[in-house]
């Protein structure tokens, strides 16, 4: 299947021309997430407004992987495109071997829970829950009983620094608590897949800081493949690759070693942590 595809196959099928340092990242990468062709069209009163214009976009398993743009750009249309959130005009996605536009809602619902976890920048953990009912929530939608997944659920906060804070409800937690809650909660069916929509947007850049910290190492440790839509600069820091959206297509797409990063690591030697800019060739 298209997801199943080698990177340099699905690399070719691209319009953006590969440079070698791009062909020679993605060789034997496994692709999880192809798009190919993607439009997206809104009617607006009796205006038709283009958010897409035809993305081909790979993302490989295991990476981590900013999409960035100003507002209006198209970056939130496509990461919902990703994420199984919304349908393409045109063009299809195709996510861990199976093309989205092919599955039933309920066949598309089952796929998200057992296959993508999320993270959403105004967290969206359930307030009436403690920090250990809401990452469980997600296992016992997918069967798991409840005595198994509270236990995993507990390691998961432990992971996240939050043991001690399991019986909490979110009213009894601080902003960047509560976003390490919902990290949790998007680990909780081990995931191949997390999507996080600004998930520092509403935090102090210190907490930003630990959260991608968390973030990123949750991923190298599991193997999974983060996808971030971010206007964050720090995020750059421990991305493989930025695609930069701009007027509902890509603009370019550049590897963590070109881009402008002042500082290599997050929250090393000035304030705000890393500094870093996309400033790459397209």
């Amino acid at each position: 299947m298209a997801g199943q595809e080698s990177a340099e196959s699905n690399q070719a099928a691209g319009t953006l021309a590969v440079p070698p340092s791009h062909q020679a990242y993605a060789r034997g990468r496994r692709v999880i997430v192809s798009a190919r062709g993607v439009t997206r069209e809104y009617r607006v009163g009796g205006e038709v407004v283009r958010a897409l214009k035809g993305i081909d976009l790979d993302i490989y398993a295991g990476e981590y992987l900013s999409i960035m743009g100003p507002s209006g750009s198209g970056k939130s249309t496509l990461f919902n495109m990703v994420g199984g959130l919304d349908t393409p005009t045109q063009g299809s996605v195709v996510v861990a071997g199976v093309t989205l536009a092919n599955l039933t809602r309920v066949e598309q619902a089952r796929l998200r829970n057992k296959c993508i976890g999320y993270i959403f920048q105004s967290y969206n953990i359930i307030p009436v829950m403690t920090a250990i009912q809401n990452v469980a929530l997600p296992m016992l939608l997918g069967g798991m009983d409840v005595a198994s997944a509270n236990m995993k659920a507990e390691q998961l906060l432990e992971a996240v620094g939050l043991g001690e804070r399991g019986h909490h409800r979110p009213d009894q937690l601080s902003g960047g608590q509560q976003q390490r809650v919902a990290i949790a909660r998007a680990f909780a069916n081990d995931p191949a897949i997390i999507l996080a929509d600004e998930p520092t947007g509403n935090l102090d850049t210190r907490t930003g800081e630990q959260i991608i910290e968390y973030l990123s190492g949750l991923s190298r440790k599991r193997g999974v493949t983060i996808i971030s839509a971010t206007h964050d600069h720090k995020m750059l820091a421990v991305s493989d690759r930025v695609v930069t959206i701009r007027d509902g297509a890509i603009d370019k797409i550049e590897l963590r070693s070109e881009l402008n990063i002042k500082i290599g690591s997050i929250g090393g030697g000035a304030p705000g942590g890393a500094d870093a800019q996309p400033g790459g060739e397209k």
